[in-house]
């Protein structure tokens, strides 16, 4: 077959094209058309349709994306925001943190370990491709349920692809979730996020200005697997478990990309970029139109000085092919063979494949012959905009009138004993050491907090301590409850876990996972979940600085809960004051803080006792919350508090137990006053934490509590080694850690 020139395509405008089977629509196809006046190449069809894909373009969701630009919060942190590779925040002492949080989820469906894996590597380079030396990384995961067979298949796949792609790279693993629920079974949710660390100064952005400059790829040779790959797969609906494309996952070579990340560490020092992207979703579709479009020009390409691990790929595939571990850098032509030489040093391939030119065109030669010409906005970012119908469901009226506060109660104090063993062993609740054991947590030296506790936290600075914590949540059983609630509920939980820690909220990262858009009733709860997000971080001061979206978690007509995942990073300016969630020291006072209701919609205590999902999930208060990490903050910071520990899936009895077992003591608790023991201990109610109090802080501490208006009961003393509720149960640590640490090793073996 000759080759699809731009000349061959203008001289024939009847040739029937594969446009569907690539995933356009009719009408996006007539489109393309359109701008380029003709029909499109073979090579600029694949472009298009990797470039316009759900995944690439967000065409279904940016729409409502774009509240978290018109609310977004005046924030003096922040240095570069929605739009870049990664956002940026400025953290003091002239040091600046990019972080960001993306999806793998339909690859590690498919192949597990290698879907992990490559999702990994690609939130890695988008960091680095900020400037950044990439520290830490965080795995936000989501299965089916716990006891399914092919959960068996999922989770250690994607286990291993998570620790063995960081721990390969030197990056400690220092948060997360794991989350079981049968409603992803066929759909799993691999989020991974990461954290670096540059100077002010070294911030770099993805664009190609400057005619005369070269394009330069370098990193691993580009490949057949991932043709396609996220940009496709990621943009449609499972069916019957399957799905009805399946190009290649991609495939990663950590060993690889860490060369790639210390020969690009040296380029930034001696600042011979005038740009830089890394190849993820859409490859050097993406890389080179985003580049263009970004710029101040256009750009020539030279495709088949490409280097290739398989000669036999048509310069379609070698456009959409999303091998991992490369990156295109935009150089100054005398700064070209200083580039060359570092890459040679680190044993990085890197080739002149183009340079930046004075038009206003991506120009794409193969072997001399022109195969694509297009404007590179509209490849990159003048995608489709859907304005897709949206409606609440039918069904969401009678989900909310099912209320959980009137489910049947323990009656008797065996029957609260038993529901709290049950709880705690629960997969949801249960120790995920069996997967963070599998990560390094504390590679370089620099981690001082990491799972399972409630935020991660790294030292940025070794001579002043200065640090940032991190912390991820979603819940998406309250999301189903109320999707607008549900996703201030997740950002409110990440808050909260951050401030816990002893650090200042700062910013938010989301990966906002949901149905096929073409559901209308998918479509509500995207648009509520958006909309609840963006009016919680103005509230909060807290800006958006760049995300993900993924979309299609659906097998056949049944989607995934609506799962919006908020990722809190935070400062902290000396990490030796960090709070752990450890009760560790006996005779200390234990102080719970905020109100305690009746709350039980979509509580852990709801599914693990009576499998029920109804009524409405607790109540948001933002006032509260703001105002409770700042007693967590000024109480860590000053000393006046030893441990802490927000409160949320499980209630308080969950965070009691969790506290006790991670410092080998026990507690004595006390029901207060106008409370019942089981709305004690099981209530989900917000905005609450419990800290343990060392007793010559206790008029301190309560002191400024009061002054600021937040409820501070005393509810016990770290004592023994039991959780002892008077009048009530005992259950001792060794039950407890049982309990705990048996259920996930026991589902895996």
């Amino acid at each position: 077959m000759s080759l699809d020139t731009v000349k061959h395509a203008t001289e024939t405008p009847d040739v029937e094209q594969p446009w569907k089977e690539l995933g356009l629509k009719e009408d996006e196809y007539a489109r393309i058309r359109e701008i380029l006046g003709r029909r499109p190449t073979g090579a600029e069809l694949a472009m298009y349709s990797v470039m316009w894909s759900e995944h690439c373009s967000y065409k279904s969701s940016k729409v409502h994306l774009k509240q978290f630009s018109e609310k977004k919060p005046q924030s003096e942190a922040m240095l570069v925001g929605i739009g870049e590779n990664a956002g940026v925040v400025d953290v003091g002492q002239g040091y600046a943190v990019t972080f960001k949080v993306e999806s793998h989820n339909h690859p590690s469906y498919i192949e597990p370990y290698q879907g992990a894996a490559t999702g990994v590597g690609g939130i890695v380079r988008d960091i680095l491709a900020m400037g950044a030396r990439p520290v830490a990384v965080v795995d936000p995961l989501r299965f089916g349920a716990a006891d399914h067979p092919d959960t068996k298949r999922v989770l250690p796949g994607v286990v291993a692809g998570i620790g063995g792609y960081g721990n390969c790279l030197g990056l400690p693993n220092i948060g997360g979730e794991v989350v079981f629920d049968a409603c992803y079974q066929g759909n799993p949710l691999v989020n991974a996020g990461c954290i670096g660390v540059m100077k002010h100064e070294d911030i770099h952005l993805a664009k190609a200005s400057g005619a005369g400059n070269k394009v330069i790829l370098y990193g691993a040779r580009t490949g057949g697997d991932g043709i396609g790959g996220v940009s496709v797969l990621a943009s449609e609906t499972f069916d019957d478990a399957k799905p009805t494309k399946r190009p290649a996952v991609q495939v990663g070579d950590p060993f690889q990309e860490k060369l790639l990340i210390e020969c690009t560490l040296e380029i930034f020092k001696e600042q011979l970029v005038a740009g830089i992207q890394d190849l993820g979703g859409a490859g050097l579709s993406c890389a080179t139109s985003e580049l263009a479009s970004a710029g101040s020009g256009g750009m020539r390409v030279e495709l088949d000085t490409v280097p290739l691990r398989d000669a036999t790929l048509s310069p379609e595939e070698i456009l959409m092919s999303e091998s991992q571990e490369r990156m295109c850098a935009i150089v100054e032509p005398d700064k070209v063979d200083r580039f060359l030489e570092i890459c040679e040093k680190w044993d990085v391939i890197a080739t002149v494949i183009g340079e930046v030119t004075e038009g206003e065109r991506l120009e794409i030669f193969w072997h001399g012959e022109q195969i694509v010409d297009v404007p590179p906005r509209s490849v990159a970012h003048e995608g489709p905009t859907y304005h897709r119908p949206f409606s609440r469901p039918d069904w969401q009226d009678a989900l909310q009138a099912d209320d959980a506060n009137k489910l049947p109660r323990p009656a008797t104090s065996q029957e609260l004993r038993d529901q709290v063993l049950k709880l705690v062993a629960h997969p949801n609740q249960a120790s995920k050491a069996w997967v963070t054991d599998q990560y390094d947590r504390f590679v370089q030296g620099n981690t001082v907090l990491a799972q399972p506790e409630d935020a991660g936290m790294v030292r940025v600075d070794e001579k002043t301590n200065l640090g940032v914590a991190i912390a991820t949540d979603g819940n998406g059983r309250y999301a189903k409850l109320d999707p607008y609630t549900g996703a201030q509920l997740a950002l409110a939980e990440a808050y909260r876990n951050v401030a816990a820690s002893g650090a200042k909220p700062l910013a938010v990262s989301d990966c906002l996972n949901f149905g096929s858009p073409e559901d209308p009733g998918v479509m509500w709860q995207f648009a509520e979940a958006t909309r609840g997000l963006a009016d919680a971080c103005l509230e909060l001061g807290a800006p958006v600085t760049g995300g993900n979206v993924s979309l299609y978690n659906q097998t056949g007509d049944v989607a995934i809960h609506p799962t919006p995942v908020v990722a809190v990073l935070g400062v902290i300016d000396d990490v030796t004051r960090r709070t752990p969630i450890a009760f560790a020291e006996e005779g200390q006072l234990l102080y719970l803080l905020g109100d305690t209701r009746e709350e039980f919609g979509g509580s852990a205590w709801s599914q693990v006792v009576h499998d029920h999902l109804g009524g409405l999930p607790p109540a948001v208060d933002l006032d509260r919350e703001r105002l409770l990490g700042e007693i967590l903050i000024a109480a860590s910071r000053d000393g006046m508090i030893d441990a802490a520990h927000d409160l949320s899936d499980g209630g308080l009895v969950q965070a009691v137990a969790e506290s006790c077992l991670r410092g080998g003591k026990g507690a004595r608790l006390v029901v207060p006053d106008g409370l019942d023991a089981f709305t004690f201990l099981f209530s989900e109610s917000q905005g609450r934490a419990v800290v343990s109090v060392p007793r010559s802080e206790e008029l301190r501490f309560t002191d400024m509590c009061g002054a600021r208006g937040l409820p501070a009961t005393r509810i016990g003393v770290v004592d023994g080694d039991a959780v002892d509720v008077q009048g009530e149960f005992s259950v001792t640590l060794g039950e407890l850690r049982e309990a705990h640490e048996a259920t996930i090793p026991g589902l895996l073996a």
